[in-house]
């Protein structure tokens, strides 16, 4: 299975900043410990045309030229540098990768990824650029230079703990992608977007009411919508220890959260290229451990895929 990765890219981050920047190189090692079908390579960067599929012209230029003001760099939340800004196109390069890799063999992934705050004129939540949203435009470009064919519809199942407000705004009333996102109501951000289809769930919940969301989040999306490639952001901050989750699933009921996601595509055959979204235990050997139990999840389901 292959998954892409960026974490080469570090950000020149101040002493005591709350962002685990660390938790991308644990990823990879422990990948490349554990499951060695995990095909890992690095992120290609995505290109300004890529990003304008998404973004506006001139927020990628004042991004690339570091004249972004202080304001949207404060909402952002990270310091500007060229690493950042090289990090993000990574970041997107490798969503980008996995898409068209999830398209010829199943499964993909992105070690990275999931930065569904940014919004197509701003980014926000340590979010640059909408990595989801331009793999999402991209390949629906590709697909249409196929013969005859239909528009590639892509369902969004964003499954991170805040909610995919940049995602949810760029794609509104649009309806070639539908985006789902199962959230808690009272986290970030606290003026939601509307997406296709929304679940907010209250502080404290657990595995049981989470998965019975999820169940119900599922049989809507197979009713309203046939995708021909899902995207999935596969948080790790619904985790009970998560400090900026506020939520109380269990590593198995985040297991079982992706095992039902990779089944639903199975079941359907439809593509999933996967990113890995937020996660922030004050131990980040816990994030990495969610993240790892993915993966797993992710090789058994690529593994069928192949038979």
């Amino acid at each position: 299975m292959k998954a892409y990765y960026a974490d080469q890219f570090v950000l020149p981050l101040p002493a005591g900043h709350r962002f685990p920047m660390h938790k991308y190189q644990l990823l990879r090692d422990q990948l490349r410990q554990q499951l060695p079908q995990v095909r890992l390579t690095p992120a290609p960067a995505a290109t300004d045309g890529e990003l304008a599929l998404v973004h506006t012209p001139a927020y990628v230029a004042s991004l690339v030229a570091g004249t972004i003001s202080p304001t949207l760099m404060r909402e952002i939340g990270f310091p500007w540098s060229e690493a950042m800004v090289e990090r993000a196109r990574r970041s997107v390069g490798a969503t980008i990768a996995a898409a068209r890799a999830a398209l010829r063999e199943g499964v993909a992934a992105n070690l990275a990824g999931g930065t569904h705050h940014a919004y197509a004129d701003r980014g926000g939540g340590f979010c640059v650029f909408n990595d989801v949203a331009v793999a999402a435009r991209l390949m629906q470009a590709e697909w249409g230079r196929g013969p005859a064919r239909a528009a590639m519809r892509v369902a969004v199942i964003d499954l991170d703990v805040h909610q995919g407000n940049g995602t949810a705004h760029i794609f509104a009333r649009d309806a070639s992608v539908f985006t789902l996102s199962l959230h808690g109501e009272r986290n970030y951000p606290f003026a939601k977007e509307e997406s296709d289809l929304d679940l907010a769930l209250p502080d404290g919940s657990g595995d049981g009411p989470y998965l019975s969301a999820l169940e119900d989040a599922l049989q809507v999306l197979a009713d309203r919508f046939k995708p021909d490639l899902v995207l999935y952001l596969a948080g790790a901050d619904p985790y009970e220890h998560d400090r900026l989750g506020r939520l109380a699933l269990s590593l198995d009921g985040l297991q079982a959260r992706d095992q039902r996601v990779f089944d639903w595509c199975a079941g359907h055959q439809v593509p999933l290229a996967f990113v890995m979204a937020g996660g922030y235990c004050p131990r980040i050997e816990e994030t990495v451990q969610v993240q790892l139990n993915t993966y797993k999840v992710a090789v058994a389901s690529w593994a069928r895929w192949q038979t």
